[in-house]
């Protein structure tokens, strides 16, 4: 995310002087950096289900991801790409519109 947020400067300065607000860049920031987390953990719970569905066709052992399971996989999942993205989007929202858009 702060890879993101270098590189797109110029959007957020301009952003910024047509009116958007700290908050809204903020909050950009913080869904996109969220909704990534979020996928990956979606494609995480793919592989785990799948990986499940392996052994208990291979094994005796009893293998079953729950709607819990589910539930929390996307929870924590989200939740650090909120933790991750805080101070990448605090920092976006800070940057000055005129110093944004005269960067290279």
């Amino acid at each position: 995310m702060l890879v993101s947020v270098a590189e797109r400067t110029f959007e957020i300065g301009l952003r910024k002087a047509v009116g958007a607000q700290r908050r809204q860049i903020l909050l950009q920031f913080l869904i996109e950096s969220a909704v990534l987390c979020t996928l990956g953990g979606v494609l995480g719970l793919l592989i785990a289900i799948g990986l499940s569905w392996l052994v208990a066709a291979t094994t005796p052992l009893p293998m079953t991801v729950t709607a819990g399971y589910v539930f929390l996989a996307l929870i924590v999942s989200s939740g650090i790409g909120l933790l991750a993205g805080i101070y990448p989007a605090y920092r976006a929202s800070r940057l000055d519109p005129i110093i944004a858009l005269t960067k290279n």
